[in-house]
């Protein structure tokens, strides 16, 4: 038998969406496995791992002395190797095991997607860290692609078709053609800006230290990018920087809209750029297609709206905002051209 037919049959095919705030991983014929944080608590002395995934996101902000919750990705690439390779590690063997057992004789071939903007030696850095964690063969794929592949855009065809995919740690913006990203722009705000833009308000306006839990629960409940309707009010729990005791503040919707102006503009800026360097034929085709908005930060309300406004543009969210790059991959895994054996 061929080393390409034993590797077709005895391998595990895997896709992973190697996020800044969320890892998911999707084995081929079973799915998308494992949603996760990218969140590892590790002892500080020993470096053991004492919790990877939803567990260690517990923990942020609440740790003793002796135990360190970190998040080893940064906008989008890898900030930690050690604790990087650990999770993946984790993510990995668990999803194996969904794998029937005769497939896991061999080690998987992992398709990982990662920020277009990121350098060869970020890239190299990723394949590496995959490699020691279990991985066979690695190949990466940019997220946009992978994106626009997932929430079923028409990437084949000779016209343009454009993604706006808004992560944790990075925006991918990127318009494409033929199979092919014909123009692009990568930015690095995201979600967890967004979350630091509400730490700083409270801080500036009420002296209120709040945690990154807080303030992205505050984002999901309040947080907008355009006026709608019912806008809510909301309690928020936090430490007095002056008394040094807790206290509550009550926000509303209108300002939480303020301080997440800065991030946000940041993000038309990069749809700004991407049209702006946009063929005038695939910019045409736009018009009629639109833009689609994936990532978690697509569930920010009224962000649909405010780039209607701002480009003139029809724009759609997915289905799946946050499935979109690992299902993407997914569609990926079945083409054996991926794969160099």
């Amino acid at each position: 038998m061929s080393t390409q037919f034993l590797a077709r049959m005895f391998s595990a095919y895997i896709g992973i969406d190697l996020g800044t705030a969320n890892c998911l991983v999707f084995v081929r014929d079973q799915g998308v496995v494992l949603n996760e944080p990218s969140v590892v608590a590790i002892k500080v002395n020993t470096k053991e791992v004492l919790a990877v995934g939803s567990d260690a996101k517990e923990m942020l902000g609440k740790t003793p002395v002796n135990i360190n919750a970190i998040r080893p990705m940064k906008d989008g690439v890898i900030a930690n190797y050690e604790v990087t390779e650990d999770m993946l590690r984790y993510f990995i063997q668990r999803a194996i095991h969904t794998v029937p057992w005769l497939k896991r004789l061999l080690r998987p071939r992992v398709l990982i997607a990662v920020p277009s903007g990121i350098t060869e030696v970020e890239r190299r850095a990723v394949m590496d860290s995959a490699k020691h964690a279990g991985a066979g063969e690695v190949v990466l794929v940019e997220e946009p692609m992978a994106a626009a592949v997932g929430v079923g855009l028409p990437v084949a065809e000779a016209a343009g078709s454009m993604i706006v995919d808004i992560g944790g740690g990075t925006t991918e913006v990127a318009v494409i053609s033929l199979s092919g990203i014909a123009c692009a722009k990568s930015v690095r705000v995201g979600g967890d800006i967004l979350d630091q833009a509400i730490i700083q308000h409270l801080k500036k306006e009420y002296n209120m230290q709040i945690g990154e839990l807080t303030a992205e629960q505050v984002k999901i409940n309040i947080g907008s990018a355009y006026p709608v309707r019912d806008e809510e009010c909301m309690d928020v729990k936090g430490l007095d920087m002056i008394a040094h005791i807790p206290k509550t503040v009550k926000v509303n919707a209108a300002e939480i809209r303020k301080a997440l102006q800065s991030p946000i503009s940041s993000i038309l800026e990069a749809v700004r750029a991407t049209l702006d360097c946009c063929k005038p034929d695939l910019a045409a085709d736009l018009l009629d297609r639109g833009i689609m908005l994936a990532g978690g930060g697509a569930k920010l309300a009224g962000l649909d709206k405010l780039l209607t406004e701002e480009t003139g543009l029809p724009v759609f969210v997915s289905e799946e905002p946050l499935n979109a790059v690992v299902n993407g991959t997914g569609v990926m895994l079945q083409e054996n051209s991926i794969w160099s054996a």
